[in-house]
């Protein structure tokens, strides 16, 4: 199993616009993301300068890709 990147709210938000998702809107310090194909699912991610653990692998987790694949899109 790979390892867990050290990752921004940011740099997730960058990282998955590479698939599909875009900037919904933001609200405090949560920025909600939009997929743009169906079946069009939402992400909340928060805007820390470094996301926790088990947030970051349930928002690889929501949008369906692999550990891997989401250090790939880094």
């Amino acid at each position: 199993m790979a390892k867990l990147p050290v990752v921004s709210g940011r740099d997730a938000v960058k990282a998955l616009s590479k698939i599909g998702y875009t900037k919904d809107r933001q609200k405090g310090s949560h920025i909600i993301l939009r997929q743009t194909a169906a079946p069009h699912r939402r992400i909340v991610i928060p805007d820390h300068k470094e996301i926790a653990k088990g947030t970051l692998r349930s928002i690889i987790k929501q949008t369906g890709l692999t550990i891997d694949e989401f250090n790939k899109l880094l």
